[in-house]
């Protein structure tokens, strides 16, 4: 399951307003590579959607069948806020929708 934490308005290319919602996943127990201490964290990810702002409001808290995944993609840039430590990525956190069974599924 992922939850609903909260929404952000962004603009496209053409300037027209849309909202995504902010998903985060379950918590993840993950040991560091560093100190080898283990941390709890959860991934997050961003989902574009149609509604509006007051639409994106009430969805705050609500939860979602499936999971936040990590993704490859074509490799881009990511400045860490805290450091200002620009880093080369070539993945990203997308939501998962959960699997719903086929009637072929259920029936066996």
């Amino acid at each position: 399951m992922v939850r609903v934490t909260n929404y952000e308005s962004r603009t496209t290319q053409e300037g027209k307003q849309f909202f995504v919602l902010v998903l985060q996943g379950e918590v993840e127990l993950v040991q560091s590579s560093e100190t080898g201490k283990m941390y709890a964290t959860v991934k997050k990810a961003n989902l574009p959607c149609t509604f509006d702002e007051l639409t994106c409001q009430a969805l705050i808290g609500k939860e979602l069948a499936g999971s936040i995944e990590k993704v490859d993609c074509e490799p881009y840039e990511y400045i860490n806020p805290q450091t200002g430590e620009v880093i080369l990525l070539s993945h990203r956190q997308e939501y998962v929708p959960e699997k719903s069974k086929s009637s072929k599924e259920i029936v066996q």
